[in-house]
């Protein structure tokens, strides 16, 4: 018989699932349906082709699990291991490449052809911040109106920007120009 819960005045009736965990992806033991399997021993040995019923019982007999590693293979391959150590050392791998890598971002700099000395040095000192904290840049020049007739005024800034950006050692491979 289920227990039924009184709702009080102030639930609002609305109900919701606990987020569930992700089933692993690989079968074991009794989940793997195939009739007869490529054996692999625990230290890589092929054993050859096996039915399921013996492959499970040379398992059990070593204390280990009948892991599926290739379903899609014809007979399927398994494996036997500890499946808990094996899946212990996936996420530790997972979670050890995830705290190696690094994103890098991309900042842009816009510049106008006719930039005053103040915002010319202002421009300067944010592009030598960013190429200090490792990101990339790329310098943009925005072109208005008749600014459009001299592309090569812009061209010339760029060129001023990114020689002044230079006492930075990662200038040379992290400032991109696009004119």
């Amino acid at each position: 018989m289920a227990i039924k819960r009184k709702r009080s005045r102030r639930s609002s009736g609305r109900t919701f699932e606990l987020p569930r965990r992700e089933q692993p992806s690989t079968r074991t033991n009794q989940a793997i349906a195939a009739s007869s399997v490529r054996l692999v021993d625990e230290d890589g040995t092929q054993l050859g082709i096996r039915p399921i019923e013996q492959a499970r019982a040379y398992a059990q007999d070593k204390g280990l699990d009948l892991v599926e590693v290739a379903p899609a293979a014809e007979p399927p391959v398994c494996r036997v291991m500890d499946y808990s150590k094996f899946r212990y050392e996936q996420e530790r791998k997972a979670k050890q490449s995830k705290r190696n890598s690094t994103q890098v971002s991309i900042k842009e700099i816009r510049v106008r052809p006719k930039i005053g000395a103040h915002d010319y040095g202002w421009k300067k000192a944010r592009l030598v911040e960013f190429l200090e904290d490792g990101c990339k840049v790329k310098l943009v020049v925005l072109f208005r109106g008749r600014e459009r007739e001299h592309p090569e005024r812009g061209r010339a800034g760029l060129h001023v920007h990114r020689a002044s950006a230079r006492r930075s050692r990662r200038a040379r491979r992290h400032v991109f120009v696009v004119s």
